[in-house]
Parts: C-alpha cells; structure tokens; sequence
C-alpha cells in the first residue's frame, strides 16, 4: 500500500520512523511519501519537506510565519493529490495536519490520525471537528478514550510510542569516552529542537552551569541544526553539544533541565529527575492562559495529575529559579528519592511498549476495508 505520512516535530520524526519500520513488517509493499525528518528518512521511500523547515510554535510566532506555513499547506496538498496514497497518516502536529484532513477527507482519502490533539486542554468543541475529518485516531494517553466517548467519538488506544523507543534503545558502550565524559556526573540540557525555544531556554539553562563546579553541563543537540547554531549560545565555555545521542545521553545524567514537550516524559522513563522550563514570546503566553484550561504543561504532571516535577514557565523561567531546583533535585536527598519514587508510578500507569505495532495493524486493518 502507498502510505502518505506527516509528521512536523521531532517527536514526530521519531514516531513516524517507528511506525514505518512497524508498517513494514506488516506490509512487504509499503511505498512510503512523507513530510518528516533524518529518522523517518532512513525508513526508506521518498522525503517530501524536512520538519525543520515547518516547526512554528505559538500564537505569535505561527502569526509571524504564517505565509511560509500557508505555502507549505498548499504545497503538502497538491503533492499529496498527486501521489494518491491509499492512507494518509498524520501524525500530531495538529495546527496543520488538522487542515490537511480536511482536504484529503474531501477528496475520498482515508485519514488516520496518530497521537490526538490535545482537545481536551482548550476549546474542546474541536471534538467535532475531527469526527467530522478524521476516520480512525489513535491515542496515546489513557484519559483520552473515556475524554472522546463524553463527545461520541470511539477512538483506538494503542498505548504511548515513547516506550516502544525507549525499549528498542541500544546503548553506546563508548559514548561517554567518545565524548571525553569517562567519570563525570552530567546534568544534561534539553533545550528543544525549534529555533524559538532554542534561543529562549539555552541561554538560561547554561547560566546555572558555574554554580555547580562538580558536574558537567552537556547539550543535546537538535539533529536539524548544525554545531556553530549553538556556539552563539555557549559562547566557547566547556559545554559539549552532542548530536543524535539523546538517550545515551540521558542513560548517564544525573539530573537534566527540558523544554516542555515529549523530551520531559522520555527523561522521566530514563528514570533521570529532571525540571521542565518554557519560555514563548509575551503574546503567545498571555492567549494560552486565557484559553488553556489545565493544571500543568509537562506530560509527566499531566499523565500523573499531580506535579512530579517543577515546571518553570515564562516569568519564573530564570536562572535563579533553575539553580535552586537544580540544587533541590541533587542535594536534597528526599527530594530525589520522592521524584524517582513518583516515576516508579508513572512506569506502572504508562504500560508496555507495542503502540508502533498496534497502530500499524490497526492502519492496515482499516485500509484494507477501504
């Protein structure tokens, strides 16, 4: 079957690729065409248009770029009215995949979305929306299901794909000599892999970095930009950026500071205690918490319903307030031993690794009905 996948993110990517090398083993003909980045790219079948050239987050700055989005969208659909895939498969990504299935659903196309929008945190009429453009949705988070049926909407719950990656994970048995880390404790950096987030969190993430002589502050870098983007951040200290070795990375930190986004969950299930800092432009905040109707950002909070760990958002996002959780997470042992306690629980609510799979048969299941 010919596949039609759209992922926009590095998460995305990560997903996609997943899915793909699941579809694969299902389907000896999969003919992939996909909007998506290096991972899906190495399942084979054809790249259309890379994530880097399509990650815009917040109000403000999908305003500020919306003509480079709108030159995408017109591109994405008439290349997919052209290839004619038997499914298309969009993955998160709301903003635009939501404009996407749309029009393939207008143009008899099966549309199949994985990883739900986060409906149920603001404007939840949405709902109607998607049942009205989306014919099959996969979910990943366990209060979505009963949170879809309240709208009359029956979705499939396939468990979430970070435990399939986090599974499939090999470690790099010389990644810390590679690295010139052998018998350093790491505080790792995840500063996103947007240029907004970037340029907003890196700078304060690194300003901590002399406050704590005993350990090694470490980047992970984002694979869609080059090693001089960061320099302009780091400014020649002794702060390593290392490119596609997140999770070995986060295998020997002590602690990291992330971007709110799928990196704070996949930190949590290293078992790393860790804090969740965002900062977005002034008007992009201010229209999201007057919308947002939630507790916390950060997925780990969210799956708990609880805070498990800190959230530094916008105003509270500085230095000082870093340093001193930073201090919390590795100087206060009861601290510790109560986050990681809570990641205990977490690793029990999230389940089993197979969502790759499950979706993928599902997938076909439902194209070959089509």
């Amino acid at each position: 079957m010919k596949y039609y996948l759209i992922a926009g993110e590095a998460s995305g990517d990560l997903h996609g690729a997943n899915l793909m090398k699941a579809l694969k083993e299902r389907d000896n003909e999969a003919d992939f065409r996909f909007f998506g980045g290096d991972l899906m790219k190495a399942e084979g079948g054809t790249i259309v248009k890379h994530f880097a050239d399509m990650a815009f987050m917040g109000f403000f700055e999908v305003a500020a770029n919306l003509n480079t989005i709108l030159n995408n969208l017109k591109f994405c659909k008439a290349d997919i009215a052209a290839w004619q895939p038997d499914v298309l498969v969009l993955i998160d990504f709301p903003g635009f995949n939501l404009k996407i299935a749309e029009f393939a659903k207008k143009n008899g196309l099966l549309v199949c979305f994985y990883i739900s929008p986060k409906v149920w945190a603001w404007n939840q009429k949405r709902v109607l929306k998607i049942k009205r453009i989306v014919d099959h949705l996969f979910c990943i988070l366990p209060f979505e299901v009963d949170f879809y049926r309240k709208w009359g909407m029956e979705v499939d719950y396939v468990g979430n794909p970070l435990l399939d990656a986090v599974a499939a994970f090999k470690p790099d048995e010389s990644f810390l000599e590679k690295h010139q880390l052998t018998g350093q404790k790491i505080i790792a950096l995840l500063p996103g892999s947007r240029r907004q987030e970037i340029s907003r969190l890196l700078p304060e993430m690194i300003s901590v970095a002399e406050q704590f002589p005993g350990y090694r502050f470490v980047v992970a870098g984002a694979p869609s930009f080059k090693p001089e983007y960061y320099e302009q951040f780091i400014h020649q200290k002794n702060i390593p950026v290392i490119f596609n070795s997140t999770y070995d990375l986060l295998s020997h930190a002590d602690a990291a500071v992330v971007a709110s986004g799928t990196a704070v969950l996949e930190t949590a299930l290293f078992n790393v205690p860790e804090l969740l800092v965002y900062k977005g432009h002034p008007i992009s905040i201010g229209i999201a918490r007057a919308v947002i109707k939630i507790r916390f950002i950060g997925l780990v909070n969210l799956i708990m319903d609880e805070t498990v760990i800190k959230e530094l958002i916008q105003q509270d996002c500085t230095p000082e307030n870093i340093a001193a959780e930073l201090d919390n997470i590795l100087n206060n042992k009861s601290y510790r031993e109560k986050m990681l306690a809570n990641y205990d629980r977490l690793d029990e609510k999230m389940g089993k690794p197979g969502a790759s799979a499950k979706t993928a048969a599902l997938i076909i299941k439902y194209a070959s009905k089509k």
